[in-house]
This record gives C-alpha cells, sequence and structure tokens, in this order.
C-alpha cells in the first residue's frame, strides 16, 4: 500500500490484515512526523524574522534612510519610516492573495501539493538568507526580501494544512493540529535560544549589533531550508482525499488556464457553504487580531516600552516556550469542552492580554515578559484549534484551495490588523494607540464565530462530525 493510500484510508477503513494495519500505522506516523517537522522548519521564519529582528531592524534602517521629517518614500510615497515595516507586511499579503488561490487550486488539480509547498518554502528561505545583506540604508532591499519571503511562508504554509484532514480522523484533528503548533512553537524556540546567545555575545565574537542581527535574520532562513528536507522524504505528493479521486482532479494540458477556470468555479462554489464562509469570516478577523500582535509586538516593546533587544529576543523565547505547553494544554481542553468554546474562551484571554499591554508601564522588562507568558498561553492553541476545526469544513478534495483562503490571515500574514495598526500610529504618533485599536478584531470574531453552527456547517459539506465540538 502506497503512502498515499495510508494517509487517507487509514483513519476511517483501518484493513482487516493486523500486518498491513501495523504497516500502515508505522506509515501514518511517518507522514504525522514529517509533517510536524514542517512547522518545525518554517516557524523560524516567523518567530525569528517577523516576531523578533525584522521589525526593529528594518524600522532602524528606514530611519536612517528617512528624510528631515522623518520620513522615506517607497515607489514615490511619504510615510513615516515607523510605519514602513507594517505597511509591508499588509502589501506582501494583499499579492499573497492572488498567489496563494492560484496555487491553491493548481495543487488540488495536479496533486502536487508537496513538490509546489517545498519550491515555496526554499524561494522564501532564499530571499531570508538574503536579509544578511540588509545594511546602510537599504531599506528598499529589506521591503523587497519581506514580500518576497512572506509570500513564499503564506503559501507554503497553507500548502501543509491541506495535509491535516489525511493525517488523522474527525476526533483526532485537534490532538495531531495542536502537536504541529508545539513542534514549531519548539524549534523556533530552540533558534531562538541560539541567536539570543549570539545577539548577547556578539563582543566576544568580534561582531557589531548590526552584523549580529543580520546573520541571525540568515540563520532562519538556513534552518528552514535545512529541516524542509524531512517533509519532502515523508510526505506524499497528494494531500489530503484518496488517489482514485486524485486521478479523476488531475487533468493534462494548459494547466494554468484550466487552474484559473476551477479557481473561478471554487469561488462560486464556496457560496454553496455559506456556514464555511461565516467560520472562515470569523477566524479572519480575530486571526488578523492575533497576528497583528505577534508580528508588531517587538516594534511596540522598543519604540513604546523601551525594551532593549535582549529583552525583546528573551520576550519572544518565553512566547515561544510558553506556546509548547499552551497549544497542548487547549488541546486537551477541547478534547472535553469542545474546541469551539476553548476558542472562545482563548479569544477572550486575548481581551485581556491586550488591555495589560495598553496600561504596561515602559522600562519595565519583567512586566514585558508576564505579556510574554500570556500571549504563549493563548497563541498557540487559539491557532492550532482554530486549524483543526476548519479542516471539518471543506469539502473533500478542494483542501488546499479553501486552506489558501484560510491562509490569508494566518501566522503573520494578516493585512487589516498591520493596516490599522499602522494607520493609527500614523494619525496618533503612539504605539498605545496603535495597540489598542487591535481591540476590535477579537470582539468582531468573537460576536461572529459565537454565531457558527459548526455541527450544521460540517454536515452541510459532507464530512463526518466528531463527537466533541
Amino acid at each position: 500500500m502506497s503512502s498515499t493510500n495510508s494517509a487517507t484510508h487509514l483513519p476511517d477503513d483501518p484493513p482487516t490484515d493486523p500486518t498491513a494495519a501495523t504497516d500502515d500505522g508505522r506509515s501514518l506516523r511517518r507522514m504525522q512526523f514529517g509533517w510536524y517537522i514542517n512547522d518545525w522548519a518554517n516557524a523560524a521564519f516567523s518567530a525569528t524574522v517577523l516576531t523578533v529582528f525584522l521589525g526593529p531592524y528594518l524600522t532602524s534602517v528606514a530611519k536612517d534612510a528617512a528624510d528631515a521629517a522623518g520620513d522615506v518614500h517607497p515607489l514615490g510615497l511619504s510615510i513615516r519610516a515607523g510605519s514602513f515595516f507594517p505597511y509591508t507586511v499588509s502589501f506582501s499579503v494583499l499579492l499573497s492573495v492572488a498567489v496563494m488561490l492560484l496555487t491553491g487550486t493548481v495543487a488540488d488539480r495536479t496533486g502536487r501539493h508537496k513538490e509546489l509547498m517545498c519550491g515555496f518554502a526554499y524561494v522564501g528561505s532564499l530571499a531570508t538568507m538574503g536579509m544578511f545583506f540588509l545594511d546602510g540604508d537599504r531599506y528598499l532591499l529589506g521591503g523587497a526580501l519581506l514580500v518576497v519571503a512572506n509570500i513564499s511562508y503564506a503559501v507554503s504554509v497553507a500548502l501543509s494544512y491541506a495535509y491535516l484532514p489525511g493525517l488523522a480522523s474527525p476526533d483526532e484533528r485537534d490532538k495531531v493540529s495542536s502537536k504541529g503548533w508545539a513542534y514549531g512553537y519548539a524549534g523556533g524556540g530552540l533558534l531562538l535560544i541560539a541567536n539570543l546567545a549570539l545577539f548577547q555575545g556578539h563582543d566576544a565574537f568580534g561582531l557589531d549589533s548590526g552584523t549580529a542581527v543580520r546573520i541571525c535574520l540568515a540563520s532562519a532562513g538556513l534552518w528552514w531550508a535545512l529541516f524542509t528536507i524531512v517533509p519532502m522524504l515523508r510526505l506524499p505528493s497528494r494531500a489530503g482525499i484518496a488517489p482514485s479521486r486524485a486521478a479523476d482532479r488531475t487533468r493534462d494540458g494548459e494547466p494554468a488556464a484550466g487552474s484559473l477556470r476551477e479557481l473561478a468555479r471554487t469561488l462560486r462554489g464556496m457560496r454553496e457553504h455559506p456556514l464555511t464562509l461565516l467560520y472562515l469570516a470569523a477566524f479572519l478577523c480575530y486571526n488578523d487580531g492575533i497576528q497583528t500582535v505577534v508580528s508588531q509586538a517587538s516594534l511596540y516593546g522598543s519604540e513604546e516600552l523601551g525594551m532593549d533587544q535582549t529583552s525583546l529576543v528573551t520576550a519572544v523565547l518565553l512566547v515561544q516556550v510558553v506556546a509548547i505547553g499552551g497549544a497542548l494544554l487547549l488541546g486537551r481542553i477541547a478534547h472535553r469542552y469542545g474546541a469551539k468554546r476553548t476558542i472562545l474562551g482563548s479569544l477572550v484571554g486575548w481581551v485581556v492580554t491586550l488591555a495589560l499591554g495598553y496600561f504596561m508601564p515602559a522600562h519595565q522588562p519583567a512586566w514585558f515578559y508576564v505579556l510574554a507568558c500570556m500571549i504563549g498561553l493563548v497563541l498557540g492553541g487559539s491557532q492550532a484549534l482554530s486549524r483543526s476545526l476548519f479542516s471539518h469544513l471543506i469539502p473533500p478534495g478542494k483542501e488546499a484551495e479553501y486552506f489558501s483562503f484560510y491562509k490569508v490571515s494566518d501566522r503573520g500574514t494578516s493585512w487589516m490588523g498591520p493596516l490599522v495598526f499602522g494607520l493609527a500610529y500614523q494619525i496618533t504618533g503612539s504605539y498605545r494607540s496603535a495597540i489598542i485599536s487591535l481591540l476590535v478584531f477579537f470582539v468582531i470574531g468573537f460576536a461572529v464565530l459565537l454565531k457558527v453552527p459548526v455541527r450544521r456547517a460540517i454536515e452541510a459539506v459532507g464530512n463526518p462530525v466528531p463527537e466533541r465540538l
């Protein structure tokens, strides 16, 4: 039996031959491990680049290039140097929307999920390694590399999400998804430990602080590239559906034009599943808030709270470590009380966390570390459970396409949140006003999710309903 068969048939149709069952179980665990390591690999970009080093560093580079009024002029536009990073994140996501949707359609149509996933991973890792050359006043180079890397990251992760329905039965998806997030935070945290040691000891290595930061940025790309080898070897080419159905969905000749037509059909077909769209709207809203907090926290800490680079890296390392336990803990809570109620509880936790961040005194690292622990506690679980819950709401055979829509606002690729954050700072000149402006995303997301009848939504797309929701 092929590895693809074992991924798609094992949870629902266990073979009667004990030897075959053992082989299929071993094959499934092998693929699950490859999928976990994919999170381990790409989490380095999210943690080291987006969350810690690039925001403050690219902002300092933009300030070096700014005019007397403190503005830079990319593409002839005048913007504050302090808003360049969040605006660039927003711009990268606007471009990634079209790339993700088209790539997801191509993947589902051709069955080359793994090839596309790993291909984009290596483009992103090369762009990240190129950040080593970001020095002086080269803020435009930094912006361009960020756009390429963030688009590649978004597409690669969206395609990896499409594997989840084939790697776990409905009742096991919360557990498998949470474990994947735990691996991601462990991998990202391990690299952060090494980068923190490098940054703190840069004088001993004969490096200035800027060079140390650029080495840390490049290390994330190297980490991403090296560990992507594992999912390349262990995952099947096609994600999510059985090979017999995969053959029906693969077409020869003019794949790009055919995929565009398929994408148009998917967009029209999504209207037939309004409850899935309602859940997606809730997720896009509250996760925009989550990802903006993650991507802008180091900027807020450095510019508003006066934290130095060592304090910022230490805080994010705390987030990574606490998020491992948070993801596993919320996964266990969801097993008892259901994913939807657990997610709603985590959103209340996010509101409390933002309020603490707004009132937090400057130049007090201990309080900043408390904030980091609160973020870590709710971060991994809210995202892992959102991913597994959405996997139940996808029509079979449309995994990559639907997860491409989902990924628009996932893990550092939000656009509304950074835009609101940047505009709030542009208008008020205060990062406190910018951070509190994000409350609206959590409040609206909570209200919309509360109205989603999850059981009816799963039945509507023809998927088996797990025991607890």
